[in-house]
């Protein structure tokens, strides 16, 4: 399947890259090169993870607490966001709707 991230996931993305090099120097590149790994995984077993929304699957990050969601609409995989798992269940469903 072809991969899509829809610009709200890349704001997210860079978000959580700039909170981890605030933590320490060098570490937010670790982050996205985990959840790029983690998304490219999706090419080949989008779909299989469990539905968090009607339609939105949720599939979590191999090594930080984050969590990816993502549809699927014919061939290709939408990630819609990517989210750490602390935030609210409120603020995550405003966050990922349309």
């Amino acid at each position: 399947m072809k991969l899509r991230l829809l610009d709200v996931a890349v704001e997210d993305l860079m978000e959580g890259a700039h909170y981890y090099d605030a933590k320490e120097a060098g570490l937010g590149d670790y982050f996205l090169a985990s959840l790029y790994s983690d998304i490219e995984k999706l090419a080949t077993f989008g779909g299989i993870h469990p539905l968090a929304y009607p339609h939105i699957h949720r599939a979590l990050s191999a090594r930080f607490p984050f969590a990816i969601y993502y549809s699927i609409q014919g061939d290709e995989v939408l990630v819609r966001a990517i989210i750490g798992c602390r935030r609210s269940p409120a603020w995550i469903r405003r966050h990922i709707q349309p």
